[in-house]
């Protein structure tokens, strides 16, 4: 439920709220006008959240403008969101004010700040400082009408429930599961309100996946250090979860070369050669089946053939990667796996509540788009679980734009989302800490 003790303001509501879920990887923003009634994922435009700069055209790209990149190579990226949280606000003021408030921007996203609403996600556990700036710089810079702050997938909560499934209990048992690109957090609602005590946070995110698969590529083939894009795309092109632990010793066995004197067949199955994009034939890479003459001709061990090639041979790393997310000890991080983490979460939980989390999980964020990663988590989940409890996991129709529906659903809503703006007479007249109480549904009197 939206939080309560909040004063009404004598002037009126603006007719249209900007919605934006503010990830650390995309921005996820839509203008949604009041009493809305035809809500749904198209009146969400995902954009980067970075400023991009090139070393070889030397130019700057803010946001949306990557799209009209033609070369990727080395990239330097600027983000403004670390861990989830805004570090950044002169990158961040930047985007936004290019994406919400330039004479180019996207129709049906440019605004005026002074007639706009303002619905702002962000990551649990956000440290106060950040929140106080963060509270500033959308009131005295951008001077929003009015604005409210909160943790972004409790709005999933605003969704109807299915009606073919258990998930058509009551919307106050909710468990979130957001795997992003920053990290995975596990967050059990009630009534829409976070229980954070069972709140569980997993560093490992997007982010950290990408991060070793460069490691990986320039460990075994080339230096790849400082192609975050190229190696993103990579990942999410060819990435899949191994069904099961068992699984996944058997596809290393698989994709094993041997030792010296003792090579092995790799499987057909799994490793793959992608040729990597040079720029100027093309912006994008593809994958395609192992070739090993193409491989030896890569090393020197065969005459060249036909037009050259930069092949990038992928085996193990297409699911070792991904793999992280279930044994992040793999690489030494010394935390629990998703399924484990969850247990741990629900087992917080009064016995009543425990019951009707795990009758209602919902998975968001990107990750979750990964081959294989939904019936992974199911069947792991299903083994430690007890046969009693009814386990229902489903991932929303679309992870990645999901939360944001979810919040443009309150936004439609005139009456709730009265109680939960604050316009800027309210913030002058009692201040920061009064506003972070309010916007956490603690005591505002």
């Amino acid at each position: 439920m939206p939080p309560k003790g909040s004063r009404k303001s004598a002037s009126s509501l603006p007719t249209q709220t900007l919605v934006l879920d503010n990830g650390a990887y995309t921005l996820k923003s839509g203008l949604v006008p009041a009493g809305s009634s035809n809500l749904a994922y198209d009146g969400c435009t995902v954009t980067p959240n970075c400023i991009a700069r090139s070393s070889r055209d030397k130019r700057t790209y803010v946001s949306s403008e990557l799209s009209k990149c033609a070369d990727f190579g080395e990239l330097a990226f600027r983000r403004p969101v670390e861990k989830g949280f805004i570090v950044n606000w002169e990158a961040e003021k930047a985007i936004w004010e290019h994406e919400f408030l330039d004479s180019k921007a996207k129709e049906g996203l440019r605004c005026d700040p002074r007639e706009t609403n303002l619905l702002l996600t962000e990551k649990p556990n956000c440290p106060s400082l950040l929140q106080k700036n963060c509270d500033e710089i959308v009131f005295e810079q951008f001077e929003f009408a009015r604005y409210y702050r909160c943790v972004g997938p409790t709005l999933n909560a605003y969704h109807p429930a299915q009606p073919n499934s258990l998930s058509s209990l009551p919307q106050e048992c909710l468990l979130i599961i957001d795997t992003s690109y920053s990290d995975t957090t596990i967050l059990p609602l009630y009534s829409g309100q976070l229980i954070q005590s069972a709140l569980r946070r997993l560093t490992v995110g997007g982010k950290l996946l990408t991060n070793y698969l460069k490691e990986l590529s320039s460990l075994r083939h080339y230096n790849m250090m400082e192609e975050t894009y190229l190696l993103n795309e990579i990942k999410e092109a060819v990435s899949f979860v191994a069904p099961s632990a068992q699984q996944f010793g058997q596809n290393l066995e698989r994709t094993w070369k041997g030792r010296l004197g003792d090579k092995r067949n790799l499987d057909p199955t799994i490793v793959l050669d992608y040729v990597l994009p040079d720029y100027e034939q093309s912006i994008h890479g593809y994958a395609r089946p192992h070739d090993p003459a193409k491989s030896r001709m890569r090393r020197g061990l065969q005459p060249l053939q036909g037009p050259r090639e930069d092949l990038l041979p992928l085996g193990n790393e297409r699911f070792a990667v991904p793999e992280l997310l279930f044994h992040p000890t793999d690489i030494g991080i010394q935390e629990n796996g998703l399924p484990e983490a969850i247990m741990q979460s629900v087992g917080l939980l009064p016995e009543a509540l425990k019951v009707g989390m795990l009758a209602n999980v919902v998975v968001v964020g990107g990750n979750s788009l990964i081959p294989g990663f939904m019936e992974r988590l199911e069947s792991d989940l299903r083994a430690l679980v007890p046969a009693e409890y009814y386990l229902n996991i489903s991932r929303a129709e679309d992870p990645v734009k999901h939360t944001w529906l979810g919040a443009a659903r309150l936004a439609s809503q005139p009456e709730l989302l009265k109680e939960v703006l604050v316009d800027k007479a309210e913030y002058d007249e009692r201040g920061s800490g009064w506003l972070a109480r309010k916007f956490a549904g603690g005591d505002t009197k």
